[in-house]
């Protein structure tokens, strides 16, 4: 339940090659459930 409400998905700008926040914009982590084995899908797209 509590994945479903916090997603699992994040889409963030990059401008000059650094993370382009907004003012109250932050990228954290919850563990909700037993350890597993985690892998991060990093897609490009523009410019």
């Amino acid at each position: 339940m509590k994945r479903q409400i916090m997603g699992r998905e994040v889409v963030v700008a990059v401008t000059d090659g650094k993370l382009d926040f907004g003012t109250w914009e932050q990228i954290f982590y919850g563990e909700f459930d037993v350890k597993r084995k985690k892998r991060v899908l990093v897609k490009i797209i523009g410019e």
